[in-house]
């Protein structure tokens, strides 16, 4: 199965409207700028396999979320932490948290966006695979256990040099480069208030 390619200014601009107020996020604009994060993971192969499948199921729970009829209660990040934490949701046996779902999320884009800030960092024949362990292990690997931080190195050997790299995922190289700055400086906004959101209501610990 083919993959469109994955369009940065369609993150940069989801991400950008899902900014609501001074300190919250609009859920279904987080995830819609997922859903083309997770084009990036699947052009990627099997490199990033160790969170791409986690991606995808993760947004399939939210959208059903906001798919029911208490939808109102998930419209923002935090109406959904305050919701599930009022309604006594979050140590309920039977029910899958939203709260603990975006939060697999949060962690995927701490490494997302680490990594494509070091990729803009180097040069057009600069090796990726170096960039690419160092954001994972600053990020995503404190959550892994060994057996897949050990695949997750190895399948990162194989990585391209950024020019291949960027050609192969990318519609636009020369435009991607260009917006990448902006689609940092959001999507850090959006991470930021995403963490500081856990960080309030008191739920970074959830299994």
């Amino acid at each position: 199965m083919s993959v469109d390619k994955f369009d940065l200014q369609k993150v940069h601009a989801k991400f950008t409207e899902s900014l609501f107020g001074e300190d919250d996020v609009y859920v279904d604009q987080y995830l819609e700028a997922f859903k083309e994060l997770y084009k990036f993971f699947q052009l990627m192969g099997t490199v990033f396999g160790f969170v791409s499948s986690d991606v995808k199921e993760k947004v399939e729970i939210l959208e059903k979320l906001r798919g029911k009829e208490n939808a109102d209660s998930f419209l923002t990040i935090r109406t959904m932490m305050e919701y599930e934490q009022e309604s006594n949701l979050l140590n309920k046996k039977d029910y899958v948290s939203g709260s603990r779902t975006l939060l697999r999320l949060h962690r995927g884009l701490d490494f997302i966006q680490e990594f494509l800030k070091r990729l803009g960092e180097l040069e057009g024949d600069g090796k990726t695979n170096g960039v690419c362990q160092a954001a994972y292990n600053d990020t995503l690997a404190q959550f892994h256990p060994w057996l897949i931080r050990k695949g997750a190195t190895v399948a990162m050997y194989a990585l391209p040099t950024r020019d291949q790299l960027l050609d192969k995922v990318c519609l636009d190289v020369t435009n991607a480069m260009k917006l990448l700055p902006e689609m940092l400086s959001v999507t850090r906004n959006v991470y930021d208030r995403t963490q500081d959101l856990y960080t309030k209501y008191d739920l970074h610990g959830l299994p």
